[in-house]
């Protein structure tokens, strides 16, 4: 059964970090992109970074520098350490799993989204 679960998220000031973790089942290797996701009140949700099985890491324009993505194969997450967090980066943070299908078609799947807060 697939199934993401996401953890980590909380309230920081400006400048500090957090680290999100989201754990896949039933691995990370079933999936062909994985990656994380923002979303405010109002607006959709938009790609923060993802992590493809081949080829290099994206991330958004926001996040590049600050943010990186990464898989642990030992523990199957996949994880966000987000550093010199600022407001603008507040919002609700949702893993997703990506499965490309023989058809050509994709598979979309999603955690239930953990709080991030950056406020003085």
């Amino acid at each position: 059964q697939v199934q993401l679960v996401e953890s980590g998220g909380g309230w920081v000031q400006p400048g500090g970090s957090l680290r999100l973790s989201c754990a896949v089942s039933p691995s990370i290797f079933s999936f062909d992109i994985l990656a994380w996701y923002r979303q405010v009140p109002g607006n959709q949700r938009e790609l923060v970074a993802s992590s493809p099985r081949y080829g290099s890491r994206k991330y958004s324009d926001s996040s590049q520098g600050r943010f990186l993505i990464s898989r642990d194969f030992t523990k199957n997450t996949v994880d966000l350490q987000m550093n010199s967090l600022k407001p603008e980066d507040t919002g609700v943070y949702y893993c997703n799993g990506e499965q490309m299908m023989p058809s050509g078609s994709k598979e979309d799947y999603w955690g239930q989204g953990t709080q991030v807060t950056v406020s003085s």
